[in-house]
């Protein structure tokens, strides 16, 4: 049973994965503060729920996963305002996300703009429809991104393409996202959620602490520390009882049980 009733997400479990579908479809599912906010709190009830091992986030029908963020909000905003906007998008959901114990999966369902991209970037794992289209449009507005999509696409898909599609404003279709590296795989629409399912489903059964310690390490891979970081973790696994499972396991040439 959720701890809590949401206005624009639904939440939808099944055994191990829980599925986060924005459902605004009569604005293409554009992120406004408050569905910012309902993603947020329901990725906090799921972190907290040990019997959730995957989240997916997509977005309601077939045209659009998130349409971008709902600009009527932030017309009239000057400087100030805009920062703060930024900051709080980012501190609430977008880094949420990134930083989450547990793999947050995109599953891409039509257009992905502006701060629909962002928020499919700051996932662990994106896959798409074919009917897709990905993009970054602030700059027809005068603006840049907010979200963190200056920060995110170069680490997904190099500096070039990402100044490419920055600069440009176009859109990218669902097979030229996979070729760049922006998305890990395209299906036709109708099978994307079943295709994501299965993969969320593979994750699920592998060792949840030991997917903590990776999405952390991962995200350190462009610093500093990031090598001793993945020291520090592989040592830190052998005293849990997840490494002692999994071993046991393979030794014992059965499925290990986490």
């Amino acid at each position: 049973m959720w701890k809590m009733s949401y206005e624009n997400i639904l939440l939808n479990k099944e055994d191990k994965v829980s599925i986060i579908t924005i459902n605004r479809p009569e604005s293409l599912n554009a992120l406004n503060a408050q569905t910012i906010k309902e993603i947020s709190s329901a990725l906090d009830e799921l972190n907290s729920d040990p019997s959730c091992r995957v989240i997916i986030i997509t977005g309601s029908g077939e045209k659009s996963f998130v349409a971008g963020a709902d600009i009527k909000e932030f017309s009239d905003f000057g400087k100030e305002k805009a920062e703060e906007l930024a900051r709080n998008g980012q501190n609430i959901l977008f880094n949420k996300i990134e930083n989450m114990t547990k793999p947050v999966i995109a599953a891409v369902n039509g257009f992905a703009l502006g701060g629909g991209l962002e928020l499919a970037m700051a996932c662990h794992i994106r896959y798409a429809s074919e009917n897709a289209r990905l993009g970054l449009p602030e700059v027809t507005l005068g603006l840049i991104p907010g979200y963190g999509g200056t920060q995110r696409l170069p680490k997904l898909v190099g500096k070039g393409i990402a100044n490419e599609m920055i600069f440009s404003a176009k859109m990218v279709p669902a097979q030229r996202a996979k070729e760049t590296g922006l998305v890990n795989e395209v299906y036709p629409i109708e099978e994307l959620l079943t295709k994501t399912k299965e993969l969320a489903n593979v994750i699920a059964h592998n060792s949840p602490m030991a997917i903590s310690k990776a999405i952390h390490a991962v995200n350190l891979s462009d610093t500093d520390k990031g090598f001793e970081t993945e020291i520090t973790y592989f040592g830190e696994l052998f005293e849990l009882d997840d490494k002692k499972e999994g071993v046991s396991a393979f030794l014992e040439k059965r499925k290990p049980n986490f």
